[in-house]
């Protein structure tokens, strides 16, 4: 017999995928981790190119290691020391068959908000890769954009701040302080509310905490 919890956490996760399938973009739940890896190496076919953003839900899972030993064709951005080669690596991606992410916030009815510094996340989420896989753990559900907002900039803004020791208001105090200091890392603003090409985009739900 489910917990409440696990049946919580099914309730959410069918809303929210239902919220996905009217906006063009497939939804999965896996409620363990280990479950999202199995669904993700099923999802991406063998031999594909791909590469990430600055995801830690997927390196926490395992499942960028998974990739990287995998038959796919990998750009690993965490291993690449050149920051020349970085940046060829990371223009390569809109050309690339995938795109593994997280996001900061996914609202109960589907809509993925998320902010970037420089903004190659957003950018490759919005166009160019053939496909955008989200890895996303239920601790990222947030009722409306309003609240996908707020979390995106008070939890998940100072946590990555404090995690690449970059100097803003956020870093010193842990709140969002709308700031435009020169290590800004809100930069770009991005809400996914709609999928121009039918099922490019396919979320992952996780009924773990995941990520920031």
């Amino acid at each position: 017999m489910a917990t409440p919890l696990e049946l919580r956490n099914e309730l959410l996760a069918e809303r929210i995928i239902k919220g996905l399938k009217k906006r063009n973009m497939e939804g999965y739940y896996c409620p363990t981790a280990q479950e999202a890896v199995k669904k993700a190496l099923e999802l991406v076919p063998e031999g594909s190119s791909m590469t990430w953003g600055g995801t830690m839900s997927v390196r926490d899972i395992g499942l960028a290691k998974a990739f990287i030993e995998g038959n796919y064709d990998v750009f690993d951005r965490d291993t690449c020391d050149d920051p020349v080669k970085l940046q060829e690596g990371m223009r390569k991606a809109f050309s690339m068959d995938w795109f593994i992410t997280s996001t900061n916030a996914i609202t109960e009815d589907g809509e993925l908000v998320n902010i970037d510094g420089l903004g190659n996340r957003v950018a490759a989420i919005t166009f160019g890769p053939k496909n955008v896989l989200f890895i996303v753990g239920l601790n990222k559900v947030t009722q409306d954009l309003d609240s996908a907002f707020k979390r995106a900039r008070s939890t998940a803004a100072p946590i990555n701040a404090a995690r690449f020791d970059i100097k803003t208001p956020c870093r010193v105090d842990g709140t969002c302080h709308d700031c435009n200091s020169p290590e800004c890392i809100c930069c770009s603003m991005h809400v996914l509310r709609h999928s121009k090409i039918p099922n490019r985009v396919k979320v992952i739900l996780v009924g773990e905490p995941l990520g920031y």
